[in-house]
């Protein structure tokens, strides 16, 4: 079984921020393969569904990003899921905009989500992190709760689409074929040669 958490904080008025692109990157792969609608359930919403044929459970905490790891570690233990079968989505401000990367343990580099899981289930599950950029060292607290600009959807909204798309790898564990698939997604089409009269 994997267990897929996007962190975010709940309610609309955080529903757009770069803070929330982990809830984001799963909602878009719960629409993409059709999971069950999200329920209320370890402190979270929660649904169910299949990936590359693995039940896969997708969680998005409700209990704002400092707690996230009280929903993870419920849900976690519940269902005895090792944490390297946990994928945690999330922003990541040392990443460039649009770009991702996985990685499986180490530190949370300041991350108050990321901070509250390791507490929870310790530090060795895996993590998709999500590029949002960096604004500035003064500026990070007023920046990851802000709203993605509209030009920024440019990039957002077909890496979301991509990720959606190739979540089986994560499924199968192969989380270096995810990134090459996502990353070939999001090439742009080479221009086609005119054909010769």
């Amino acid at each position: 079984m994997l267990l897929l958490v996007g962190l975010g904080n709940p309610g609309p008025e955080h529903k757009r921020q770069r803070h929330n692109v982990g809830f984001m990157a799963v909602d878009a792969i719960a629409e993409q393969h059709n999971f069950q609608p999200f329920r209320k359930r370890f402190q979270g919403d929660l649904a169910e569904g299949v990936l590359a044929g693995t039940k896969t459970l997708i969680l998005k905490p409700q209990t704002y990003m400092n707690l996230s790891g009280k929903a993870v570690g419920e849900a976690a233990h519940f269902f005895k899921i090792p944490p390297q079968q946990v994928v945690v989505l999330h922003d990541e401000l040392d990443l460039a905009a649009g770009k991702i990367r996985m990685k499986t343990g180490g530190g949370h580099a300041g991350h108050n989500g990321l901070r509250s899981v390791d507490a929870a289930i310790g530090p060795d599950y895996r993590r998709l992190r999500i590029g949002i950029g960096h604004p500035g060292k003064d500026r990070v607290l007023g920046y990851v709760l802000q709203n993605f600009h509209t030009d920024e959807h440019a990039w957002l909204d077909p890496l979301l689409e991509a990720m959606a798309v190739e979540a089986g790898y994560l499924a199968r564990g192969d989380d270096a074929g995810f990134m090459t698939r996502v990353a070939l997604r999001l090439q742009p089409p080479k221009p086609t040669k005119p054909k010769e009269e």
